[in-house]
């Protein structure tokens, strides 16, 4: 595989350090992600696991809400980081909050301790997705 884009460097590693954060006690699976907003700030987010494993918040919608949080709705790319041999796509339901506050045309990096990686716009880990722009009165 090829070297991770530079521009993409500073949310690798913010992805990174979030992952040394997961609280995952019961699947032992870190994610960390880190969104880049229109802004330009960088925000991060682990995921973190509950004993009701229902309750458990993936790492991705953590990273958005803390954009959310610190006033960010307008997100322009996202990095997914695991330490596994294969790389870790968003599940669906950070899927279709990755569309809530990404464009059609963003990226979305997956990306790994090896330094492989993968990129997807929004619309090819969603085609047709359920947007703001869905609803009758918007």
């Amino acid at each position: 595989m090829s070297q991770i884009p530079e521009y993409w460097t500073q949310q690798v590693e913010a992805a990174k350090h979030a992952y040394t954060l997961a609280y995952a006690p019961y699947s032992q699976f870190h994610v960390g992600a880190a969104a880049l907003t229109e802004s330009g700030k960088v925000v991060n987010g682990c995921n973190v696991e509950n004993a009701s494993y229902g309750l458990t918040v993936c790492a991705e919608r953590n990273c958005i809400a803390n954009a959310v949080i610190q006033g960010e709705q307008n997100i322009k790319s996202i990095v997914v980081y695991t330490e596994q041999v294969k790389l870790t796509p968003p599940c669906g339901a950070c899927r279709q909050v990755i569309a809530e506050f990404l464009s059609q045309e963003a990226e979305v990096m997956s990306t790994n301790h090896l330094g492989d990686y993968q990129l997807w716009s929004v619309a090819e880990l969603l085609p047709d997705a359920f947007t703001p722009k869905s609803l009758l009165d918007i």
